[in-house]
């Protein structure tokens, strides 16, 4: 297992698990899963072993343990966009990066790797941007992930209309490293 904390937040579990925070605060709480409270806090701790005890007696898939890290998916038919972005990401960030040219690629990607955010091009072919977009959402297994769509050709006013659409942020190209990064943790702030 390559984490290396042997306590863990309870953002942290949620990623890992799948689910939101709030619902592991709730397994938490019932005392179903064990763990511990910071002294003069609210901020909830749960042991490692805990976890795994707990993943494998509900039956948890513990594939999730292979990596706590933020499991970012980009989706764009320009390959240059994603393999700078897949470089950049990969050299500055802790990320888990996979990529995808088509919504197809996308679609089997998402599927396997369970991102938490998906970094979509919004002008991948005929629809096919919001096809994805709409796999994800109506995925069980998909509903942790969180879609930022990425163009160059959005109108301002087009751009604020994907929040409607189910997109969780919007990158405008060309972009600072820094704006991917802020949109990602953005998209993935998890109350601990």
């Amino acid at each position: 297992m390559p984490i290396e904390k042997d306590v863990l937040t309870t953002g942290e579990v949620a990623k890992i698990c799948n689910v939101a925070p709030r619902t592991v605060s709730k397994w938490f709480d019932s005392g179903s899963l064990k763990g511990y409270r910071i002294p003069g806090s609210k901020d909830r701790r749960i042991p490692l072993a805990e976890l795994v005890k707990f993943m494998r007696s509900h039956g948890i898939p513990l594939d999730g343990l292979s990596s706590g890290r933020t499991r970012v998916l980009i989706v764009d038919d320009d390959a240059e966009v994603v393999d700078i972005l897949r470089k950049v990401l990969t050299e500055q960030t802790n990320y888990e990066i996979t990529t995808a040219h088509s919504a197809f690629e996308a679609g089997l990607e998402c599927e396997r790797s369970k991102p938490h955010v998906l970094l979509l091009d919004v002008h991948l072919g005929e629809d096919e941007a919001q096809k994805v977009a709409r796999l994800v959402q109506h995925s069980d297994s998909l509903q942790m992930t969180r879609i930022i769509a990425m163009s160059g050709k959005l109108t301002d006013s087009q751009a604020h209309g994907l929040r409607s659409q189910g997109f969780e942020g919007f990158l405008r190209k060309p972009f600072q490293v820094r704006q991917v990064v802020e949109a990602i943790e953005a998209a993935t702030n998890l109350v601990h």
